[in-house]
């Protein structure tokens, strides 16, 4: 019984999947940089949600210089999670309520204040896109709330965010760490 329960559970975490890639621009030199992990199966799906997501890292900056960063490990039931992301379209859709499909909640929710303290998070609902940072409300960090939010296949796009050197291009080891 227990080498069968191995084999199902190595068999479970070897699913294929891909990584995608990700940089927001915000207000006032804010930005943030990220990636995630979807199973393969996930992608057929209209709208890839928090639920099929196995990997999750943002980091924020301001200036070039880091303010925070979330990743899955920190989830916990208080936290702030809803995620959509159109697999065909490529992009995170935005515009509608915090924690609808048209709305991102990584954690920080509608009021962008309960990231932690420490903490860092991101929002987009009806009002706009913005950050939490240390459960502060960044309303400096504000755009409009239809602003596109494209995603990249990891390692297939130059994204260019407006900084210093993308997630893309961190070693493997902090990488590795934050999975």
């Amino acid at each position: 019984m227990i080498r069968v329960a191995a084999l199902v559970t190595c068999i479970a975490t070897s699913t294929a999947a891909a990584e995608f890639e990700f940089c927001w621009e915000g207000a006032n030199d804010y930005r943030m940089e990220g990636w995630m992990t979807v199973p393969d199966a996930a992608l057929a799906k209209p709208l890839v949600t928090q639920d099929d997501v196995t990997g999750f890292f943002i980091q924020g900056y301001k200036d070039d210089v880091p303010i925070g960063a979330w990743d899955l490990s920190q989830l916990t039931v208080f936290t702030s999670w809803n995620l959509s992301f159109d697999p065909r379209g490529m992009v995170f859709p935005t515009g509608g309520m915090h924690d609808s499909p048209k709305g991102q909640a990584w954690n920080a929710g509608g009021r962008a204040d309960d990231c932690g303290d420490p903490g860092f998070g991101f929002n987009s609902g009806t009002n706009a896109q913005d950050l939490c940072v240390n459960n502060v409300w960044r309303t400096d960090s504000m755009i409009s709330r239809y602003t596109r939010f494209p995603v990249f296949e990891a390692g297939t796009a130059n994204l260019d965010c407006g900084g210093a050197a993308l997630l893309g291009h961190l070693s493997p080891s902090v990488r590795s760490a934050s999975r």
